[in-house]
């Protein structure tokens, strides 16, 4: 007796999981109470509040609660347990787009950081570039001084009294000083740049 009523149960549990796969493999048309329609759609996926089909057109969720009672009845729709699985839908989604949001935040922050890297890198490039040509100016300029100090320290043009030769004053004599004072002032930066040259490279 007990077997027997086992094999009934079978029976009626193989009926439904036969019934299940004949209606999802099956095309039919459905209709909501609103008097839309889905042509020739394949259940692809029966869900507590809805059905999700597949058309021609693409894929569907038809809400049961758009549906005729006949429809719902012939899946078991229960509104309680559809509205239970609708909010655990939508938690799980607004879950996702939060997810979605702060992984997009997080690879902004990323590449906000990246970008202030790659800004800091360059500003530090064109420094030391700045003070590279600086420091060429100066040398320059150091060597263009000396040049003209030298210059300065020689004797003026020759002079012949008969035999004897003397040298006229050199006009350049009278800017030793402030020459020299340049030079000063230039060597000072030179040697200022040269440490802010050395601090920006390390």
């Amino acid at each position: 007796m007990r077997l027997r009523s086992r094999q009934q149960v079978n029976t009626k549990v193989l009926t439904v999981l036969i019934f299940s796969v004949a209606s999802a493999a099956l095309s039919e048309d459905f209709k909501t109470v609103n008097g839309k329609e889905y042509k020739d759609a394949t259940i692809s996926r029966v869900e507590p509040d809805g059905l999700v089909v597949k058309t021609k057109s693409g894929i569907s969720k038809i809400s049961f609660a758009e549906l005729p009672k006949e429809i719902q009845e012939r899946f078991h729709y229960d509104p309680q347990k559809a509205t239970a699985y609708s909010a655990e839908q939508a938690a799980n989604y607004t879950a996702y787009q939060q997810q979605q949001a702060e992984a997009q935040r997080q690879r902004e922050d990323a590449a906000a950081k990246n970008n202030a890297i790659l800004v800091e890198q360059q500003a530090a490039k064109n420094r030391i570039q700045a003070l590279q040509n600086r420091y060429a100016a100066l040398q320059q300029e150091e060597n263009t001084l000396l040049l003209r100090i030298g210059e300065a320290k020689q004797p003026g043009p020759e002079h012949w009294h008969g035999k004897h030769k003397s040298h006229q004053p050199n006009p350049q004599k009278s800017q030793l000083p402030l020459l020299q004072s340049q030079l000063n002032d230039v060597r000072h930066e030179k040697g200022e740049v040269r440490k802010q040259l050395e601090k920006a490279q390390r």
